[in-house]
């Protein structure tokens, strides 16, 4: 390792030792680690001490020799393993290796609980305090693998957990830290399919998986500027929110959706002149998600949603919610999911209530209360954490629960309500395939697609069409006022008559096509294969068809698929409310699998990547 660039004073210092790295094929990760270990926790301690801050753009003085003692431990601790290496070298890691070298860092960590704690994430924490989270670890190994020459061992992240990847094709997986209580370790194993496919701890097999230049990127988003839950170190944070821009203008962020989301935050916070906004860069962070990863990220949309809140802005924070609850819909809880769950919680628990007591005041005509779209988004992020669930060896939904959501629900008047069109799917759809790309309930508002309509459904439809249509305007006014013209605003003629093959089907049919401009007759001689709905009667009566350029009001439609939501359909349509039959469908023992769906694993916490997602 040679003194290039250093001594660094400055952020413009630290930025152009980061240009530097990035430009070669291999960038250093040990290096890389030290040296912002040591500025985060140099920086974060001075913090604590004095209330005073550096001068803009200081950093601190960092000398390379003492980055070089540090480096050179490093590579001392790893000569354990140099000794023990296969006799014929190869550029690929083994299993085995990758073992040793996680045992030697593990085996030399100091034995207490501190994995929550923060500035434990950099192999500056490792060599100068013999400490290390989650992430820590699989950081240092995946550094120790390629100072000892191995080029294949990289990151694997999820958005609570961290372990590695090797191999020449860069699929085999080997678990490399263990945080569990009472359990046996599990470092060394493969991250088995049983149990990722259902896990959110392993997003069901869509993680990211770094190449050498997101693994600078991880390093960069772990870092944590926090002094305690409410300060920050604002040198810290500036010097990250540089880093992360030098990594973006790279494209190194493009499919790191964490690392999208951390820059939006500290965007939020201090935004950069002529740079994509905090909101652009949430919506890219959602954007990776659904491009890179099947739709299987769920802090996209908590990032969103808590940013929407914070701006007021309480419709979009519902939107991103309920997305949200589309994505966990995709898992089994789990005791390891102890992350989401407070963070789900804590929406369902604080912030929608909150908003609920907010928007109840003066109760405006934009009011979410008066949004039936918010309130079939409320029933979609309910449903999703319902789903999720069912399947689990754990229940989710107890009375704390229950409380809020009778309370929320009853905040809608009841002809808001009435206003959602409730589907129910079937109890063995997969819902896997609606949500890859994008969310898998999308309110008619909110998309221009047509909802998905089940063939048992559409006589329902139909009917609820002709119900909605029951409060237009059907009378001409010019006949009423003056008595010219015709005394209905349209002509339309509804053909009675039971169909052929089955007269109990309900059908609607009108005698003139509006897109088309042909009559019915015509359209039917058109597709004989089509059976066209009508309703029977022997009368004919006008109905009224709005004109070809306006275009109505379409009622919010959402599909319910958990057991327990489906169980309350009624019950929340109702002009009053059952809250104490919806309080006690949704507290009911879950139909939880005693097997599961996946084998029961406890892998750590990632607790230096979590640092500012609570709103």
């Amino acid at each position: 390792m040679k003194p290039l660039l250093f001594p660094l004073k400055s952020t413009k210092d630290v930025l152009a030792l980061f240009r530097k790295q990035m430009e070669s094929d291999g960038p250093d990760l040990a290096l890389i680690s030290i040296t912002t270990g040591m500025i985060e926790n140099t920086l974060t301690s001075k913090c604590v001490e004095s209330t005073s801050t550096s001068p803009a753009g200081e950093v601190i003085d960092i000398q390379f020799d003492v980055i070089s003692e540090l480096y050179n431990k490093f590579k001392t601790i790893l000569s354990v393993v140099e000794k023990n290496k296969e006799p014929f070298k190869t550029n690929y890691a083994s299993r085995e290796l990758i073992k040793r070298v996680s045992d030697v860092i593990w085996n030399s960590l100091i034995r207490s609980t501190y994995k929550d704690r923060a500035h434990l994430q950099s192999l500056y924490s490792y060599l100068a305090g013999s400490k290390l989270d989650c992430f820590g670890v699989a950081l240092a190994v995946v550094a120790g693998c390629q100072c000892l020459g191995y080029i294949d061992v990289h990151l694997a992240l999820s958005e609570d957990h961290a372990w590695v990847v090797f191999g020449k094709s860069g699929l085999d997986t080997v678990e490399v830290t263990w945080h569990g209580k009472g359990t046996e370790d599990k470092r060394g194993q493969s991250v088995t399919i049983g149990y990722e496919s259902h896990s959110w701890l392993y997003l069901s097999g869509n993680p990211v998986i770094c190449d050498r230049h997101m693994e600078v990127a991880a390093i960069v988003s772990s870092i944590n500027p926090s002094l305690n839950l409410t300060s920050a170190c604002l040198e810290v944070a500036d010097l990250q929110q540089q880093l992360l821009w030098l990594l973006y203008d790279l494209k190194h962020l493009q499919k790191y959706p964490m690392g999208l989301g951390a820059l939006g935050e500290l965007e939020e916070v201090s935004p950069t002149a002529d740079r994509p906004s905090c909101e652009q860069l949430y919506e890219q962070s959602v954007k990776a998600s659904r491009t890179h990863y099947k739709n299987h990220h769920v802090y996209p949309y908590t990032y969103q949603g808590g940013y929407y809140y914070r701006q007021n802005m309480y419709k979009e924070a519902f939107s991103a919610w309920a997305n949200a609850g589309d994505v966990i819909r995709l898992y089994n809880y789990s005791r390891d999911d102890e992350e989401i769950y407070k963070e789900f919680l804590d929406i369902a628990n604080e912030l929608i209530p909150l908003i609920m007591k907010t928007e109840s005041s003066g109760h405006s005509a934009k009011s979410v209360l008066r949004d039936p779209q918010c309130f079939a988004n409320l029933l979609r992020f309910y449903d999703g954490i319902c789903q999720w669930e069912e399947g689990s060896h754990t229940n989710i939904l107890h009375i704390g629960w229950a409380k809020p959501l009778v309370t929320t629900i009853g905040r809608f008047d009841s002809d808001i309500r009435s206003q959602v069109i409730i589907n129910c799917g079937r109890d063995d759809e997969d819902v896997t395939k609606q949500t890859e790309g994008e969310s898998n309930n999308n309110i008619a508002s909110d998309s221009n697609e047509k909802p998905e309509e089940k063939p048992n459904d559409t006589v329902l439809s139909t009917l609820e069409a002709l119900t909605a249509a029951c409060g237009e305007k059907i009378l001409n006014p010019e006949f009423l006022l003056q008595g010219g013209g015709q005394p209905f605003a349209e002509q339309q003629q509804i053909d009675v008559k039971p169909a052929e093959d089955d007269e109990k089907n309900v059908i609607v049919k009108s005698e003139y096509d509006s897109k088309s401009g042909e009559t019915s007759e015509q359209n039917k001689s058109k597709d004989k294969g089509s059976v066209t709905p009508q309703i029977s009667t022997e009368i004919s009566a006008p109905v009224y068809e709005p004109p070809q350029d306006v275009i109505l009001p379409k009622r919010p439609t959402i599909t319910l698929y958990s057991r327990k939501m489906k169980g309350i359909k009624d019950l929340l349509l109702a002009e009053k409310l059952n809250t104490q039959a919806i309080s006690l469908q949704v507290t009911a023992q879950s139909q939880v699998q005693v097997g599961g769906k996946k084998g029961r694993s406890m892998p750590g916490s990632l607790s230096s990547a979590k640092r500012s997602r609570r709103q």
